[in-house]
């Protein structure tokens, strides 16, 4: 499964801190914002148990960021593109597109269906 990944990196459609919490909780409500990989790792008032079960079963490691919470290296990186996404970073620090938005739409929340959907587009890496 994608032997040349070191890092996966799920990024959210959405700031971190109390401030972007609740500013993506109101849009999100309101219908304003969306994060289809928000959707995959959290229910409406938590993270999602089985997200963490099926992260510790990957044999790559998978960190989710707000994307005010990106290295500069990687904000330059994902700048052109639309978010949510998975980014992977290869043994070499390249970056490369794993799942985009598009891509995130597909699993409508569910944690299996994303796990089935990254270990392909890893596969076809």
């Amino acid at each position: 499964m994608g032997t040349q990944i070191t890092q996966l990196y799920g990024i959210y459609n959405a700031d971190g801190g109390l401030v972007g919490e609740a500013r993506y909780v109101i849009g999100h409500l309101l219908g304003l914002t969306s994060c289809s990989l928000c959707d995959i790792t959290h229910s409406p008032i938590r993270r999602k148990p089985e997200w963490d079960a099926m992260v510790a079963t990957l044999n790559i490691p998978l960190t989710v960021l707000h994307r005010n919470e990106l290295t500069p290296e990687l904000s330059d990186w994902i700048s052109a593109i639309t978010l949510p996404a998975v980014v992977g970073k290869t043994k070499t620090g390249d970056f490369v597109l794993v799942l985009d938005a598009e891509g995130l739409e597909q699993p409508s929340g569910s944690v299996s269906a994303f796990q089935a959907l990254l270990v392909e587009a890893l596969d076809a890496l």
